[in-house]
């Protein structure tokens, strides 16, 4: 229990440290604080230069909230909670093993230390991204999962920082799948981790943005806008009714498991959810809405 709670007061006071340094610009080449911000502001601009929806305001509706969930999600959270209950998590793990002889290097199948740096990536990529995909459908087909995602599909004008907007627990139920995958590699570095992120956070923003590209051929690879935008449509096709597009950068995925849907230009359709009009409209209650939510008798 002592090492328990050391674990957490270190997390706490390491991130705190941390992200102190990031933004008075003491961290290196892994300022996620900046690196948000510039991809932020780079994708903006590309939604003024190039809008899809030439209607749609430039402060869209939930652009100030979106904003906020973008910053709170990626650092607050993490200083609040995340960090802290992964670190937990990890350790109880590791203990849960070591009680039956085992430690995580027993599990490590692939070492990708040993591939040319380009394959070491590649390998870490696909397997997270795969990893996610499957997440991201088990958000959609499991109740009690998607009353958490709701907040993430309530966005009604799709904009880069929808990217961002997701219910707390989303990035718990993320790393829980992550973590086995991602234990049975080995030899990945913390730079590894930072490419594949900013390359992911990258998509994401453009995925969501006001912008009305497919990438020509490479759309069977990538994820993107004017595939995306169906994954969010309220009216969902009969033969997909739990959900389509779950890619989050590779719509690859879609396109083997039949998953894909993109019928014509979805540049104006409705987005959201059946009864998202009396879903919560400010942050605090849609963070409690999975609690207070109700069923109907």
């Amino acid at each position: 229990m002592e090492q328990l709670i050391t674990i957490i007061e270190n997390s706490y006071t390491g991130y705190w440290n941390y992200l102190k340094n990031q933004i008075l610009f003491n961290s290196n080449w892994n300022n996620y604080f900046y690196g948000l911000i510039l991809i932020s502001v780079v994708t903006f601009l590309l939604e003024l230069a190039f809008p899809w929806r030439k209607n749609q305001p430039v402060f869209r509706k939930d652009f100030w909230l979106d904003t906020f969930y973008m910053f709170f999600n990626f650092f607050l959270l993490n200083l609040i909670i995340l960090i802290a209950l992964s670190n937990a998590t990890a350790q109880f793990f590791e203990a849960a093993l070591g009680l039956f002889g085992f430690n995580l290097i027993d599990f490590q199948l692939i070492d990708i230390s040993t591939f040319p740096k380009f394959w070491g990536l590649f390998i870490f990529f696909i397997v997270s991204d795969f990893v996610q995909w499957t997440t991201h459908n088990v958000l959609h087909r499991v109740p009690f999962l998607w009353n958490f995602h709701k907040v993430h599909h309530s966005v009604k004008q799709m904009g880069f920082a929808a990217h961002l907007r997701y219910h707390w627990m989303e990035p718990v139920v993320y790393k829980s799948f992550l973590y086995i995958p991602l234990a049975i590699i080995g030899g990945f570095t913390a730079k590894d981790v930072a490419i594949i992120h900013f390359f992911t956070i990258i998509i994401g923003h453009i995925n969501h943005a006001n912008l009305g590209w497919d990438y020509g051929v490479f759309k069977y690879l990538f994820n993107n806008p004017k595939m995306h935008i169906w994954h969010h449509a309220k009216q969902l096709p009969n033969h997909l009714p739990k959900g389509m597009n779950f890619g989050i950068t590779l719509s690859v995925w879609d396109y083997i498991f039949k998953t894909n849907y993109i019928p014509y230009s979805g540049k104006d359709i409705e987005l959201g959810f059946t009864n998202d009009e009396n879903f919560p409209k400010d942050f605090i209650s849609q963070e409690l809405y999975p609690i207070t939510f109700k069923k109907k008798p």
